[in-house]
């Protein structure tokens, strides 16, 4: 088989797969035991009742006899509509584009709705992720690690989120190795919408994919799901900052489930983002302070990078920053280390900031960001 495209004869191909993912009962985990024991849904659906049995409880065997829902019509007629646009494609569990590394997770998806390169699903890549509310330092750190593992050659997997999400995809489409977005909703829509203007330049130069059918809309549930194809897409996680409780510790957590590595970069022990990064290290996952631990973890020889996360910016030495040192400091604690006067101190912490090397933390707290 190949990848599903507009064509006259593959309504009746796309019919099977929709009707057989829309069965009640039916998961990715029963579908693959039908389709590795009847072959293609065409089929699953002729097979008699009793040679189901043996494979699936009754109340699946007599779904698959009765006739497909209305959903199913629809959804073809919808699909097809949008398989007309010039770079969307629909992957098949049975299609030989269908990325290899999925195939080897618990649950792969029956069906992947693909905007832009499907071949960047298919090459080596690592996953980015990390907090929706993160530092200027964290979002700096995603792009520098996306854009230099992209440059080796490595395609950078992140879930199109604010924050962290964000700007691994703008860092890995300065890359040859590309990004590929997986999403939690239809692949026809944008979630969040802040990010329309990064998804569409991702859909033409990288590759947007998602499980779920066109036209479904964010819920809360979507997205803990997606995630294990965050991490079944690639070799390794890299978890740039996050929380005790963030969701980004379940795709680290369903990476080492399915044999990926996991990596974490550590924080100040003072920042709450840093705490799942902490938590993660203690636990197994590899800490990272530059970009060549991940190539040399992964024996990267596809290309060479010696980029740090953290690069030092030319203005490290001022002594300003050297007063800040690297953990979260408030005013009056700044002005006794530096000598300066209050007003002066806050002219230059606010000269800094404009020019992206402090950040301005809750509480009147300051943050050195290079």
């Amino acid at each position: 088989m190949h990848a599903i495209a507009a064509t006259a004869d593959t309504a009746t191909e796309l019919a099977g797969w929709l009707r057989l993912q829309y069965l009640p009962g039916v998961g990715p985990v029963v579908a693959r035991a039908l389709l590795g024991r009847f072959g293609l849904p065409q089929h699953i659906f002729a097979t008699p009742f009793e040679a189901l049995r043996e494979v699936v409880p009754a109340s699946v065997a007599r779904a698959i006899a009765e006739p497909p829902k209305p959903l199913v019509n629809s959804q073809l007629e919808l699909t097809l509509q949008w398989l007309q646009r010039p770079g969307n494609a629909v992957l098949t569990l049975a299609d030989p584009a269908y990325p290899p590394l999925l195939l080897e997770i618990a649950d792969p998806p029956l069906l992947l709705y693909v905007r832009g390169r499907i071949e960047l699903l298919s090459r080596p890549s690592v996953a980015i992720v990390g907090s929706r509310n993160a530092s200027a330092q964290g979002m700096q750190n995603a792009a520098a690690f996306a854009q230099a593992l992209s440059v080796a050659g490595l395609s950078i997997i992140s879930g199109l989120a604010l924050g962290i999400d964000t700007h691994a995809h703008e860092g890995g489409l300065r890359g040859e190795g590309a990004t590929v977005a997986v999403i939690g909703t239809g692949a026809d829509l944008v979630y969040p919408r802040r990010n329309l203007d990064l998804a569409q330049r991702i859909a033409v130069q990288g590759c947007i994919v998602s499980e779920y059918a066109l036209g479904l809309p964010a819920m809360p549930s979507n997205f803990p799901r997606r995630n294990r194809l965050i991490s079944g897409l690639a070799r390794g996680v890299l978890v740039i900052e996050a929380a005790a409780h963030s969701g980004s510790l379940i795709t680290a957590r369903l990476a080492a489930e399915q044999g990926r590595d996991v990596y974490a970069l550590p924080g100040s022990i003072h920042s709450t983002l840093a705490k799942g990064c902490h938590a993660l290290i203690k636990q197994g996952a590899k800490l990272v302070e530059s970009v060549d631990d991940v190539l040399q973890e992964l024996q990267w020889l596809g290309g060479t990078s010696s980029v740090p996360a953290a690069a030092d910016a030319a203005q490290a030495d001022a002594p300003l920053l050297a007063a800040l040192g690297h953990d979260p400091v408030d005013a009056d604690t700044l002005a006794a280390r530096s000598g300066l006067a209050m007003g002066a101190l806050m002219g230059e912490l606010l000269a800094l900031e404009l020019a992206g090397l402090v950040e301005r933390l809750p509480g009147g707290l300051f943050q050195r960001c290079k």
